[in-house]
């Protein structure tokens, strides 16, 4: 788990530890002691490693371990070393910092660590890929760059040894607990408590120098009650300032006298003693909000967040999330959408307290109200890119204003900010399994709200994850026409970035759940793009199967226009295998079946599509016929463009039949259509694209 920092403003901020580069405009936060440590880990940068030593030429990225217990800032230093080692400008391609295990514990999937430092490097990853395919694009990306790579938090070499670059001039910083046994050279700097004078010193630092001052001795034996541990330190600290009439001897007797749990290590026991101490000194109001946080997706909570939780105000949530940074309790990005952040050394005891204190009805029923809120936001966050008298925007309105947006970008600007909350409160509420209908609800609008401020292409990676979730709730739940929907959704990412097998095993799927649904849609969709899938393949006999089983669904339904499209997709798919009498006669249904829909546009494409059958039919006179027939259709239509790309279709026609001069008089007519030949080329390929 992510460390509490040495001072109460953290590491680097909320955002490095969900995985952020650097970011440029954030003050380096007081950093105290570790210079030995320092010192030692910038040797080690500057030492030979094993492979110099033998003679070779290091082949990846140096990897330095600073291991600690929880508490004792490990991440607070590696950010220091990062921040020292970046100054000089041997690292010009910048500092990615990314969190290997989530703050309750649990390790990152390879997959999603992945995705993170991709996203930080700007690199597009294909949505649904594997760990390993990702991994290697990691590494591809900095194998050209001078970086360094903090991995926070490892729980074992498995987790690091995949993200090394092949690049001795990245430089990889890893915290972790223990050694991470399975990497060579790498010599851990293994951090204990900090020195009296370092820890008196960040004291100091928050309470004043006076109160010190008068009582140094006691001071040293406060620091050394606390293990010398940054985390104990930054609480009692705290708990100090929050009363200016107390002295360090009144926190030292106050400390000494809480409990110790006989269960737990020893190294663990001063932070658990200063988080006791801190917890039960807050009014209760307030300890039960900080018990609740608990709750908080990938422990980051913002005003909302803790209002829902706690069943309070946001204005009073505000302010407890303020003070608990005062005390040490919770770290924040001090945006103007601050996000608040419960220190990974902390989680686990405020954890503890919460199932101790907190009955499991009422736990359950504060996540129940923070999913609720959730999904309003996300609503609202959607419903803010209507047009004003849309009903969308009119249900908006109706919202408390605390739970609206003034306008887009202020919503786009809140889902950027809460994204990696989002997505946590997504997968904890499927995992959970307790609320799926209040999961579901908050997948459906996290989609939405994504879909429409990032766009479809540019959000695919992060909606196959949420489309697999809904699929895990529809396959536990048992829900057909919900496992179908996700299993389309799924199957066409799959198409469109080129796993065509692995979107059409997802299309039969769907097919199978849409019939256990008797959802028509499902089952007709399925078909369809399993059509779409074969033909991609180059099966074209399984294609014109699936596209025919597809129509016939259509037509008994009455579906009128789906069913020209369909005869289109048929026509296409002869055409490609040489069946030019199928072909010809696909395409005139769908031009007759566009026809009786009133759309000569489409009409005159599936005839210019028919013309071209007919001319590799070797039929050049019925096709110019045909031609022509279209291109008096596209002028009927008033559809310029078309009726350009046609007159060229008949000039190609023409000059294949030994008529080149009146193939030139179509071409000028194309040409004062669009007012340039280059456009009207241009439409001519453009407009052969079935």
């Amino acid at each position: 788990m992510t460390d509490q920092a040495v001072d109460t403003n953290g590491p680097a901020g909320v955002a490095g530890t969900a995985g952020a580069k650097e970011p440029p405009d954030v003050t380096p936060p007081h950093f105290f002691g570790r210079e030995r440590e320092l010192k030692a880990l910038e040797e080690d940068i500057e030492g030979a490693g094993l492979d110099t030593l033998a003679g070779r030429k290091a082949a990846r990225a140096r990897v330095l371990l600073i291991a600690g217990r929880p508490g004792s800032g490990r991440t607070a230093l590696a950010s220091e070393l990062a921040r020292r080692l970046a100054e000089p400008g041997d690292h010009p391609d910048g500092v990615f910092r990314v969190a290997l295990t989530e703050p309750g514990g649990e390790r990152v999937p390879a997959e999603r660590t992945a995705r993170t430092l991709l996203e930080l490097l700007s690199v597009a990853a294909p949505p649904g890929a594997g760990e390993d395919e990702l991994s290697e694009m990691v590494r591809e990306a900095f194998s050209a760059r001078r970086a360094l790579i903090l991995l926070d938090d490892a729980v074992d070499a498995e987790q690091v040894d995949p993200l090394l670059p092949d690049n001795p001039d990245c430089l990889v910083v890893a915290t972790s607990t223990g050694p991470l046994t399975g990497i060579p050279g790498v010599r851990p700097c293994t951090l204990g408590g900090l020195d009296p004078g370092s820890a008196v010193h960040l004291l100091a630092s928050t309470i004043g120098q006076v109160r010190i001052t008068v009582d140094p001795r006691t001071a040293e034996a406060l620091a050394e009650e606390c293990g010398g541990q940054p985390a104990a330190l930054t609480l009692v600290a705290g708990w100090l300032a929050a009363r200016p009439g107390a002295s360090v001897a009144d926190v030292l007797k106050q400390l000494r006298d809480q409990p110790d749990d006989p269960e737990q290590p020893s190294g663990d026991r001063p932070l658990a003693r200063a988080f006791r101490l801190v917890h039960d000194s807050l009014p209760p109001a307030a300890a039960g909000i900080l018990r609740l946080l608990a709750l908080a997706p990938a422990g980051l909570a913002d005003a909302h967040t803790a209002s829902a939780l706690a069943g309070c105000s946001v204005t009073v949530a505000r302010t407890t999330l303020d003070d608990f940074v005062r005390f040490g309790l919770l770290r924040t990005n001090g945006a103007a959408l601050p996000q608040f952040e419960v220190p990974g050394c902390l989680v686990p005891l405020v954890r503890s307290a919460l199932e101790e204190r907190e009955r499991p009805a009422e736990i359950q029923l504060a996540r129940a109200r923070m999913l609720e809120r959730t999904v309003r936001r996300l609503q609202a966050c959607r419903a803010v890119t209507d047009p004003e008298d849309s009903p969308a925007r009119l249900r908006l309105a109706g919202l408390p204003r605390s739970l609206r947006f003034p306008h887009p970008e202020a919503a786009a600007e809140w889902l950027r900010i809460r994204e990696p909350a989002l997505l946590a409160a997504a997968r904890a509420a499927v995992r959970d399994g307790d609320l799926d209908t209040l999961a579901r609800r908050l997948v459906a609008a996290l989609v939405r709200a994504l879909a429409v401020h990032r766009g479809t292409e540019e959000a695919a990676p992060v909606l196959y994850g949420l489309h697999s979730l809904v699929l895990d709730v529809a396959e536990r739940r048992d829900l057909p026409r919900e496992k179908a929907a996700a299993l389309l959704n799924l199957a066409d990412l799959d198409a469109r970035t080129g796993r065509t097998r692995e979107a059409l095993a997802r299309y039969r799927a769907a097919l199978d759940a849409g019939r256990a649904a008797k959802d028509l849609y499902a089952t007709g969709r399925a078909m369809e793009s399993a059509g779409g899938a074969y033909a991609e393949l180059g099966d074209y006999n399984r294609a014109s199967d699936w596209y025919g089983r597809a129509l016939a669904q259509r037509l008994t339904q009455g579906e009128r226009a789906d069913a020209a499209r369909l005869y289109g997709r048929l026509g296409a798919v002869h055409t490609y295998a040489g069946r030019y009498g199928e072909a010809l006669r696909d395409w005139r249904a769908a031009a007759a079946g566009h026809r009786r829909l009133g759309d000569r546009s489409a009409q005159a494409r599936a005839l210019s599509e028919a013309a071209r059958v007919q001319e590799y039919a070797g039929r050049p006179q019925e096709s110019l016929h045909t031609c022509r027939e279209a291109v008096d259709l596209a002028r009927g239509a008033g559809d310029v463009r078309l009726q350009a790309a046609l007159e060229l279709r008949l000039a190609d026609t023409l000059d294949r039949l030994g008529d080149p001069a009146a193939a030139r008089l179509h071409r000028a007519t194309a040409d004062r259509l669009l007012g340039e030949e280059g456009s009207a080329y241009e439409i001519r390929s453009a407009s052969s694209e079935t």
